[in-house]
């Protein structure tokens, strides 16, 4: 259930860096709303997940499937650049964190 948890709980981390960039600096109400709340839902899960899960572990993946997610939003959403070195990057990033979940 920790894992499950902590997946959601990175996925979380992706809205909230959406909705802040989106909030304009926290000045739009819709926006600066949905970044609170998956801010919170974020952090507790993670609380949650590290009940069980050891915190360096919790912590990368947590973070990776965060930054993972949020670049791939930038990247389809946003249209940031799409470069195969980027693409190399996100794709070590989501091997680590297929890897810590392998090892625990």
């Amino acid at each position: 259930m920790a894992w499950i948890v902590l997946i959601i709980s990175g996925v979380l981390e992706t809205v909230w860096a959406a909705a802040l960039a989106a909030s304009g600096g926290l000045s739009r109400p819709r926006p600066s709303a949905l970044f609170a709340v998956a801010l919170t839902g974020s952090m507790v899960g993670l609380g949650y997940a590290l009940r069980t899960i050891p915190l360096g572990t919790g912590y990368a993946v947590w973070v990776g499937i965060g930054a993972a997610g949020t670049a791939a939003y930038g990247m389809t959403a946003l249209h940031e650049p799409v470069t195969a070195a980027r693409l190399v990057c996100l794709t070590m990033i989501v091997g680590g964190v297929v890897g810590l979940k392998a090892l625990h």
